[in-house]
């Protein structure tokens, strides 16, 4: 064996012992002047970091992304500029609503976010296993988010909260449906599609514009966990998600996942009976079908799981020239409070970690001081720490400019008023359900209702009503029997 590296302080001071505490005496108190006891029991104080408000409890790895057809009509980005090219991925899936300590096979929707490393900086998809979500609006998003926390007095979770909110938001009632059928619980990461669930844009080198759906359909099956199922592993293990995760890539069972797009002209978005921007609705595929893009594969293990993994910041405002947003309320908010979340959590910059940092092409900012400035930035030139400056300071580039995005209206409050609109995508998907499906669904919402007071049963049966009479009818006799 070769000679062992020295052990230092922080400072890079060589230490002498990392066994004994220095005493007064073999049996004496600790003294103070002992710096390197201080230091190691400082620096544990501070290992923990605040966890996510929501999505706590995730599991990530490393990959690459290949376009396999030519998507340039549409989109200038030059990730996919060119069949072939490949793309460095950092991903990351989580429940949404448990705590970083929660078991991996609750019932809860999933999150499916994606860093794509590219030439023209960090692109960022924060999306779900769903493509759809419980509200339209972020004005109600943090109340939505309360109601999946623990009450403040019993600190118990809290199903009467859950669904005395949903009855009030009939919107919800498509994204419960999928959470109360077979897809509530998917077996592992790998088992599960991704949806970037808004409604984006794209621009081509015309500067034409054209609003996106994407999806992630993987290659490895659906499977799901019944609750038995899941109760029953839950007891073995808390963990199941990261054993299965890790296991596979480990022993070189690379997860594989076929990005398509959905995309829909400018022109065609006031042409439908429902919004094309509510993200509670989805777009039908015989409308607006799935365009093929190319593959995701998951290839790699972080090496450290903190740095990487728990580190990753992803937000909905890194985008890249050719990608944009959309009229989607609850994208526009998303657009700033992920990244607030993200100063919030992890420090002022955040974005120079080992696991946000562009990788492919060069940052100039003028964003200066403040905590976690680790890093020398002002990139060789440190007159230029203002703009507009005559010391060759980095400018804007007009050329990525997007096109104007088109908006209508006056600026106010405007009610979302309930319409049948509301119910006939979750009536559709009720409908597709087998008889055996429908059962399990009827059964899991016993499961999750039975603490439920009558008047919250009452009022979330008079909303599924609205969709389809059986619905209702299969839910009652669940919860009655």
């Amino acid at each position: 064996m070769g000679q062992k590296p020295t052990l230092t302080t922080s400072a890079g001071a060589p230490v002498a012992s990392n066994r004994t505490s220095k005493t007064a005496g073999s049996r004496g108190p600790l003294l103070l002047d002992d710096y390197q006891l201080i230091e190691k029991l400082a620096h544990q104080n501070r290992e923990r970091i605040p966890e996510r408000a929501v999505h706590a409890k995730g599991w990530g790895a490393q990959g690459t992304f290949t376009v396999t057809h030519d998507i340039t009509q549409y989109t200038c980005a030059k990730l996919f500029s060119e069949v072939g090219k490949t793309t460095e991925v950092l991903s990351r899936w989580s429940t949404v609503a448990g705590e970083s300590g929660a078991a991996d096979t609750e019932r809860d929707v999933r999150g499916f976010s994606l860093k794509f490393y590219t030439e023209q900086g960090n692109w960022d998809l924060v999306g779900n296993n769903t493509p759809v979500f419980f509200v339209r609006d972020a004005f109600k998003f943090p109340d939505f988010i309360r109601t999946q926390k623990r009450h403040p007095r019993t600190n118990l979770r809290s199903p009467e909260a859950m669904f005395d909110f949903w009855a009030a938001q009939p919107e919800s009632v498509h994204q419960v449906t999928i959470l109360m059928s077979d897809r509530g619980i998917p077996i592992s990461p790998m088992h599960m599609n991704g949806y970037g669930s808004h409604t984006f844009s794209m621009w081509n080198a015309n500067q034409e514009r054209f609003w996106v759906k994407f999806h992630f359909k993987n290659h490895q099956g659906h499977k799901h966990y019944t609750n038995a199922e899941a109760e029953a592993l839950t007891g073995k293990t808390r963990e199941a998600y990261q054993e299965h995760l890790f296991s596979a890539i480990e022993n070189g069972n690379f997860p594989k996942w076929t990005m398509f797009i959905q995309v829909m002209s400018e022109e065609d978005a006031g042409k439908q009976a429902y919004n094309p921007f509510d993200i509670t609705k989805v777009w039908p595929h015989g409308d607006f079908p799935l365009i093929e893009v190319g593959e995701l594969e998951m290839n790699k293990n972080p090496d450290n799981y903190f740095q990487m993994v728990e580190n990753a910041a992803y937000s909905p405002s890194n985008v890249v020239p050719g990608i944009g947003y959309s009229p989607d309320k609850m994208l526009q908010a998303r657009v700033f409070s992920y990244a607030d979340a993200h100063r919030y959590r992890l420090g002022t910059h955040y974005e120079a970690l080992p696991a946000n940092a562009a990788k492919n092409t060069k940052v100039n900012h003028y964003h200066k001081d403040g905590s976690m400035r680790f890093f020398t930035n002002d990139f060789g030139n440190p007159d230029a720490y203002y703009e507009p400056n005559q010391h060759n300071g980095p400018v804007a580039d007009e050329s990525v400019a997007e096109p104007p995005l088109r908006i209508d209206g006056d600026a106010a409050r405007y009610d979302q008023l309930e319409s049948d609109v509301d119910y006939v995508q979750p009536r559709a998907l009720f409908e597709m359900f087998s008889d055996e499906q429908k059962q399990r669904l009827f059964s899991n919402y016993a499961d999750a209702m039975g603490p439920c007071s009558s008047s919250v049963k009452l009022r979330w049966l008079e909303v599924l009503e609205k969709v389809h009479s059986d619905y209702a009818a299969g839910v009652r006799a669940a919860l009655e029997s």
